[in-house]
């Protein structure tokens, strides 16, 4: 496709063109001659528009429309486009809580044409389910981004503040929604918020959604008061003034939303989401390390930037040995919340 150049680092060997077999209906016959002549024609045509064009990039994400991981999916493959660095697409594979896309993935061994975005729903979703391959099966490429979740309200709500919405759900009178699984982001952060409030998670009513799009429906309509989620999914709504944030659960505000962190109201606590990349595993050095040049091109470039701006996505990019190093860490520290009562 015009305009879409292949970023392939040194040592990645090129596609090479397959031969088929072909069969003499009779030798020396006038069809046999013209078969070969037309075979002849064809390589020859083959070897002059040059090398087989490399494979789309396919970018697998393992829940909904909508979700936070499809944002970013779908923001990555446009940014690879735009930016002129490779062809790419975005496809949905869900159940699981993103362990079946793990799977699939796993099971793509050496192909270096697929990716699935990842994060921590998808370390929590592992640790949570004993049967499910675990993240550490698959080869690690990269965090893109971190994202802080937010507590939300419709703009209309009578729902003022932090402290007011936490009194309310205490006391049975307030339902929250998430947007994820258990052990996913929204899931961990408002189970954070109350224990940080000084209040049992199981205080109060909570409702679960599949993904960020089901949410919105659910808090527009009055089925729940309030949500734990992540911004960027919502961004729209919140231009349109639908919505109004109470707090974010990250170090700083948030550029663009009138809402301060919850520190700033007194509790202490921070919380981000990060978003990332696994590869299949088997891959050879050359395959992995063309995957990187096309990331790190990506990083570099304007497209990326106007994205991570837009969106209210904090640049965490992270490769090789560190990222493994934080995806160990990020297992250990959440295993050892789900121990805590």
């Amino acid at each position: 496709m015009g305009g879409v150049t292949t970023w392939r680092r040194r040592g990645l060997h090129g596609h090479g063109h397959g031969q088929g077999t072909w069969r003499r209906r009779g030798r020396g016959t006038v069809t046999g001659r013209l078969a070969l002549v037309l075979v002849t024609l064809a390589s020859a045509a083959g070897c002059l528009t040059g090398p087989e064009p490399e494979a789309v990039l396919r970018v697998m994400v393992p829940n909904t429309a909508g979700s936070g991981y499809d944002v970013t999916g779908r923001t990555l493959v446009v940014s690879l486009r735009e930016a002129g660095i490779t062809d790419a697409e975005a496809f949905n594979l869900t159940g699981g809580s993103g362990t079946v896309a793990l799977s699939r993935l796993l099971h793509e061994r050496g192909n270096d044409r697929l990716v699935l975005l990842m994060g921590l729903g998808l370390v929590g979703s592992a640790q949570a389910t004993p049967e499910a391959p675990g993240v550490g099966d698959a080869e690690p490429l990269a965090r893109l981004v971190e994202e802080p979740e937010a507590l939300i309200v419709p703009t209309d709500s009578p729902l003022d503040s932090v402290e007011t919405l936490l009194a309310g759900w205490e006391a049975g009178e307030v339902t929250t929604g998430i947007g994820s699984h258990v052990g996913g982001p929204d899931h961990l952060a408002w189970r954070e918020a109350v224990r940080a409030a000084g209040l049992a998670p199981e205080a109060g009513r909570n409702a679960r959604y599949d993904g960020g799009g089901a949410l919105l429906g659910a808090l527009l309509s009055g089925e729940v008061d309030a949500i734990m989620t992540g911004l960027s999914e919502y961004r729209h709504a919140l231009a349109a003034g639908e919505l109004r944030v109470l707090a974010v659960t990250g170090a700083e505000r948030v550029p663009g939303v009138d809402a301060p962190t919850f520190r700033e109201l007194g509790y202490a606590w921070e919380f981000v989401n990060w978003r990332g990349l696994l590869a299949p595993p088997g891959l050879t050095d050359g395959q992995r390390e063309g995957l990187l040049d096309a990331l790190d091109a990506l990083h570099e470039s304007e497209t990326w930037r106007a994205a991570l701006r837009e969106n209210g996505w904090r640049d965490a990019y992270l490769t090789g040995e560190p990222f493994v190093r934080f995806l160990h860490e990020e297992a250990s520290r959440r295993a050892a919340d789900n121990d805590r009562p």
